[in-house]
């Protein structure tokens, strides 16, 4: 103990004395640092395992040092050449098809990955048989074999040996896919894989001109320093190019950047059963202080001054709290190994026992950050409480804010707390609305507890004597009221924020969206085969309707001649410049869109090229008319002038392009085309037939039926929100201990109220309906808060931000409201039934 002062070295020993007796009042302190600290620490240790694994082993997750791609063309051999400088390349190709049984009873969407015998350069690919890759794909007897994902054959109903078709060619299947070493840095597939040899893809024909087409290079180089120079030595030596280059430090970048962003949610998340339980922490101090009273006056009788007060009961506050973030980081510490059993079959986890200091040190600092803010202010009212007050029947409720200090401490422990939330974010813009958003929700709550006394004060007299004791209790001095408003009411409204944005985003997908959106889009359609294609989607789908536009695709490289790479860009707009676009030309405005500033080119237009962009994504861009864009299409850059803006409605799920540029840009290039049929009145069995009878006649086109797509996304968002809510219930379940706690620091108030009520001739029966009348007062007045800010909250995110309609959802109402009232009058009743137990001659001696 030299590292302290005398005073504080008693004031600690006299701390751990007290602490002997146990931790009566403190169970919900503790369970609320655990709970918070735990959450954080999980979260933030998972996603250091991802993202450290990701780092570690990119060569295995890329099957590569460097990875190069280029759409809808191969490489040149002079690119070639210049890839095998490097080292040993392994090629393969990859593009979306339909796979369809030999009888052409049932096809279905597949992701298509050609693969040449040096595959995979690092990582071990395992099927099941467990035989060579090279064997597998090879085949026998004329045909070509097939590795499939288990999910193609459960589709189809097939088994291993049987035959499927993949444009002109048989292919037999051989095995099914166990492992995929470079699955996860793909990205993510709508269909199940396929993968067959490049010279089955050759035979297949689905490589034509146009075709939507990824070639991909992966090196193993000779020299691992020389990966750091790759890429300006390619950009130098082959400046139109046009490919995109990853290399193994960062493997999966657009994996490891949402895992971030969803890791920083999660963080929020748990930042926000933390504060929640710092009302806890809060009320429990505050109890367990007033709980003390007769300590606390024999310490300030025997001469212990105020400060050593003071720091007795600081020291047992810091044990307690780090016990609580000692049962957090356990829980963290092994939240990545209990992760890895449910998240290996995804992504890349650990399944060593690893620990992440920076993680579970951010966990600690929120936890030392929050007992701290919310501990001060009940400390300071310990000192300011003279001896004679304490021996008297008199709690700490009434006696309003501690000396100026203790809130200037309180203030600047807050504020760090919000520092530390913005400084660790990934987006710190999310953060400070979430910081903001905290604090405007603290003080609603309580002038919401305000306005909820105020009313029960001027509410009129009424005859039920239950109900009168009710609307006494919620306005009184010490009254309930705050502290079941601020332990409810922040969880319950983040919970309904949560329901509702995932009720409307359900909506929309299954609703407008569905309902607007095409039965089919159709890829790949050569210009050669347009007009029989037109003439057999008529014959199979007479009433609907086809719209077809050229398709190429492009990626941005430069803006006004500035590069796009080094020029920063809001994360609203960062999705235009990943990877390859979709683009097109046309001599009309496209019938989905409308003009929101320019004009457009004339038919017979003949002059620079121009470029129509899409108004939203040009905002976010920062462009504007007048401005060029420079795309790489086909190895060649091309640079066009911004002519207008258009509104484009993606959630038509129309065809629709970022770009559309003026038909002379294009002009003798090779291209395919693209189509979507509308057929309102379609029934099942006809779009299966419309879907055969393409795919039969032309097995090289693609079919994507939409409703099968919408599936697809509606499925990864209920998933998402699985998660999501799981995550959110960390913190009504921090709500839930906290109103427990609120209600248990009130239950020594509330015996004095029932015995003296007992006394006065009250029966048991009239006193629980007392209490059950105001808990579902407060619970339903809470629910109302919830519901409002819940609801406003969605609104925003859901119309504002993500752009979609916002409806208010009844069912969400109710379910919020029901358990509000459970858990207020359940927890509220379980407490009061064992006041209501206490003999009355102990409590009436202490009066």
């Amino acid at each position: 103990m030299t590292l302290l002062t005398p005073r504080a070295s008693l004031a600690f020993r006299l701390a751990l004395r007290e602490l002997r007796g146990g931790l009566g009042g403190f169970y919900i302190f503790l369970a609320c640092i655990a709970l918070g600290t735990g959450a954080i620490a999980a979260v933030n240790s998972v996603s250091q395992s991802i993202t450290d694994t990701i780092a570690t082993q990119g060569q295995e997750i890329l099957a590569g040092d460097v990875r190069f791609e280029l759409n809808n063309r191969e490489a040149t051999e002079a690119e070639m050449g210049f890839l095998r400088g490097f080292g040993k390349v392994s090629a393969s190709t990859g593009l979306r098809s339909m796979a369809r049984k030999p009888d052409g009873s049932d096809q279905a969407l597949v992701e298509v990955k050609a693969v040449d015998g040096a595959y995979p350069l690092f990582g071990t690919f395992e099927a099941e048989p467990n035989y060579p890759l090279h064997a597998l794909l090879s085949g026998q007897s004329g045909t070509y074999g097939a590795v499939a994902a288990p999910l193609l054959l459960e589709r189809l109903g097939l088994s291993i040996g049987d035959e499927i078709l993949l444009g002109n060619v048989i292919l037999n299947i051989t095995g099914t896919i166990k492992t995929e070493p470079d699955a996860v840095s793909e990205g993510f597939g709508f269909a199940p894989r396929l993968l067959v040899s490049r010279d089955g893809l050759k035979a297949s024909g689905l490589i034509q001109t146009g075709s939507l087409v990824e070639h991909v290079y992966k090196i193993r180089m000779d020299d691992p320093a020389e990966r750091s120079t790759i890429r300006d030595r390619a950009t130098k030596d082959f400046p139109s190019a046009g490919w995109s280059i990853r290399t193994s430090d960062r493997a999966a970048p657009s994996l490891t950047e949402n895992i971030e962003r969803f890791s920083q949610f999660l963080t929020l998340v748990g930042l926000t059963a933390l504060i929640v339980g710092g009302v806890g922490v809060a009320n429990a101090v505050r109890a367990f202080l007033d709980s003390k009273r007769t300590t606390i006056a024999t310490f300030k009788c025997l001469g212990a001054p105020a400060a050593t007060v003071v720091l007795i009961y600081l020291f047992q506050i810091a044990i307690i709290a780090l016990g609580g973030m000692v049962i957090g980081l356990v829980i963290g510490a092994l939240a990545p190994i209990v992760a890895s059993q449910f998240l290996a079959q995804f992504l890349p986890v650990s399944t060593d026992l690893t620990f992440y200091p920076g993680a579970l040190s951010l966990a600690v600092l929120f936890g030392i950050m929050t007992t701290l803010a919310f501990a001060i202010m009940p400390l300071g009212h310990s000192r300011e409480v003279p001896a004679t007050a304490l021996f008297r029947e008199q709690g700490f409720e009434a006696r309003g804010l501690p000396s100026w200090p203790y809130i200037l401490l309180a203030a600047v422990f807050l504020l760090a707390l919000a520092g530390l939330a913005i400084a660790t974010a990934h987006d710190r813009f999310i953060a400070i609305v979430f910081v903001g958003a905290i604090a405007f929700s603290f003080v609603i709550l309580r002038l919401v507890a305000a306005g909820i006394a105020w009313l029960a004060r001027r509410s009129p007299r009424v005859n039920s004597p239950a109900l009168r004791l009710a609307i006494g209790n919620i306005h009184r001095p010490g009254a309930l009221t705050p502290s079941v408003v601020l332990s409810l009411g922040l969880g319950l409204a983040l919970l309904v924020t949560l329901t509702l944005i995932d009720g409307n985003m359900r909506q929309q997908l299954t609703g407008r969206m569905a309902a607007g959106a095409p039965n089919f889009f159709f890829v790949d359609i050569q210009g050669s085969e347009l007009e029989k294609f037109r003439s057999v989607i008529k014959a199979s789908s007479p009433d609907g309707h086809l719209v077809e536009v050229p398709m190429l695709r492009g990626r941005i490289l430069a803006f006004n001649g500035e590069d796009v790479t080094k020029r920063k860009v809001p994360p609203g707009g960062q999705w235009v410049l990943r990877g390859d676009r979709g683009i097109t030309y046309a001599q009309t405005l496209p019938e989905n869109a409308s003009l929101t500033e320019g004009s457009w080119w004339p038919k017979d237009y003949r002059g620079e090229p121009l470029v129509s962009f899409s108004a939203e994504e040009a905002k976010e861009l920062g462009l504007k008319i007048g401005d060029t864009v420079t795309v790489n299409v086909l190895g060649r850059n091309i640079t066009a002038k911004i002519a207008n803006l258009r509104k484009v409605e993606w959630e038509t799920l129309s065809i629709n392009f970022v770009m559309v540029f003026s038909p002379n840009t294009f002009r003798g290039a090779p291209h395919a085309w693209l189509a979507t049929l509308t057929d309102p009145a379609a029934t099942t069995t006809q779009e299966a037939a419309i879907l055969k009878s393409v795919t039969n006649t032309y097995p090289t086109i693609t079919s994507v039926r939409v409703k099968d797509a919408i599936d697809i996304v509606n499925t990864l968002v209920a998933q998402l929100a699985t998660a999501i809510r799981a995550a959110a219930s960390v913190a009504l379940i921090a709500s839930v201990l906290v109103l427990a706690g609120a209600l248990a620091a009130g239950n020594r108030a509330r015996t004095h109220d029932a015995v003296v009520l007992k006394t006065l001739g009250a029966t048991r029966r009239m006193l629980i309906r007392a209490f059950c009348y105001e808990y579902l007062i407060l619970g339903a007045a809470t629910a109302v808060f919830a519901l409002f800010a819940g609801g406003v909250a969605a609104w925003f995110i859901t119309a504002r931000i993500m752009r979609i309609p916002s409806h208010f959802l009844p069912d969400v109402a109710g379910l919020t409201l029901i358990t509000a009232l459970v858990l207020t009058v359940g927890i509220g009743l379980i407490g009061t039934w064992r006041i209501l137990g206490q003999k009355a001659a102990p409590v009436l001696r202490e009066l």
